[in-house]
Formats: structure tokens, C-alpha cells, sequence
């Protein structure tokens, strides 16, 4: 299978979960206080959301770039 396929396989993927999630989440631990040997942290949810619209896009250009691969291989 040539690259342009794989790379194709990997945006439908990514762009059907992108739609399908529309972000992720994450944790990250913050320091608060940190004097001599005490120390107190926090822990902090974030969410990083993905527009719908990109998730789309890389959706329409797997599926090009899979037509232009079986194209060439014709």
C-alpha cells in the first residue's frame, strides 16, 4: 500500500473521532504551596475541544486522498 493511502486511513480515523468526541480531556497536577518540606499540589481538569468542522474536513480529505491513491494504483 502506498503512503498517500496510509495517510488517508489515518485522516478518515482521526476525523470520524473528532466527530464523534468533539475534544478530549485531560489532567494536570499544579503546585499551590511549596515551602520547605511542605508541599501542596492540586489536580486540574482541562477539556481541549475539537470543532466539528475539523473533524469534517480531515474526513472529506482522507476520503480524497484514499480516491486519488486507488486512482493511481488503477
Amino acid at each position: 500500500m502506498k503512503p498517500i493511502m496510509w495517510v488517508g486511513i489515518l485522516l478518515v480515523v482521526l476525523g470520524a473521532l473528532a466527530i464523534a468526541y468533539q475534544g478530549f480531556n485531560y489532567t494536570h497536577q499544579e503546585k499551590i504551596l511549596d515551602v520547605g518540606p511542605i508541599h501542596a499540589t492540586a489536580e486540574e481538569h482541562d477539556r481541549v475541544s475539537i470543532p466539528p468542522v475539523l473533524g469534517g474536513l480531515a474526513l472529506v480529505a482522507g476520503i480524497a486522498l484514499l480516491v486519488v491513491g486507488a486512482k493511481k494504483n488503477s
